[in-house]
């Protein structure tokens, strides 16, 4: 029944940009919102939200693969979560992160998914930091998708980091544009998103991708992210293939 209905809309996608002048993007990227809310209306542990929020990964992985998109990025975690509740912070840090990692990492793998981090684990633990680099130079060689996590991130801090950068190596003022700017952030060949997903039907970036995010698309989704199907990610991507991209030429 699983499969007859991955079909289905995978089906449905594609007849829909079939129909239409866009091309499926190559760069999805989503804002996880949603868990806290996930749990209290089921009037659960916060941490259950967080728990149920990381188990529709690998069906939204499988539709994309299937599309041939390229990137997914996922916003886990951002600077300034770690002003959260402590116990809720330690509970993510410490026991859903790795749970997630050994529960996830070998289905991932076969998958054929090549795991990148977007941000730092710096402030990880180093029994967690060692196990979530292992995992990232298990995958370097897989080319189905490359899922980006964005952890311990925020667009202000990318920027203010690549200027460090750049006054370090004294470029003149002259040798500087945007595409040599987009050089020092964290990027690392990865293209723009084409579509920015934000789950739990709030309407801002959140500090995510803000140098990135200047032409992409932007769909809002009232669904919270533990509900967040391969359905409303199909939603997403039909209501994508009716815009047309301008980029300020038209």
């Amino acid at each position: 029944m699983e499969k007859e209905f991955h079909k289905k809309t995978l089906s449905r996608i594609i007849n829909s940009f079939s129909d239409s002048s866009s091309t499926i993007p190559s760069h999805v990227a989503v804002i996880m919102d949603g868990n806290r809310r996930w749990a209290s209306g089921k009037r659960m542990p916060i941490f259950s939200g967080h728990k149920a929020g990381t188990r529709n990964i690998k069906d939204l992985l499988a539709l994309m693969i299937d599309l041939d998109i390229s990137f997914l990025t996922l916003f886990a975690f951002s600077t300034e979560n770690w002003d959260r509740p402590e116990n809720e912070v330690n509970y993510i840090t410490k026991i859903l992160l790795p749970e997630s990692l050994a529960e996830n990492f070998e289905d991932l793998h076969r998958m054929g998914v090549k795991i990148t981090i977007k941000g730092s684990v710096k402030k990880l633990d180093n029994k967690l930091r060692k196990k979530i680099l292992d995992a990232v130079s298990k995958t370097e060689n897989n080319n189905k998708i490359s899922l980006i996590i964005a952890f311990d991130y925020g667009g202000r801090k990318e920027i203010v980091n690549a200027i460090n950068k750049i006054l370090s190596e004294d470029l003149l003022p002259n040798d500087i544009n945007e595409a040599e700017f987009a050089k020092y952030l964290d990027s690392d060949g990865i293209p723009d998103p084409d579509l920015i997903i934000r789950t739990g039907g709030e309407y801002r970036l959140s500090n995510f991708l803000i140098w990135q995010s200047a032409y992409s698309e932007f769909y809002t989704s009232k669904v919270l992210w533990p509900d967040f199907g391969i359905m409303d990610l199909s939603e997403a991507l039909i209501e994508y293939s009716k815009r047309i991209r301008r980029f300020g030429i038209q």
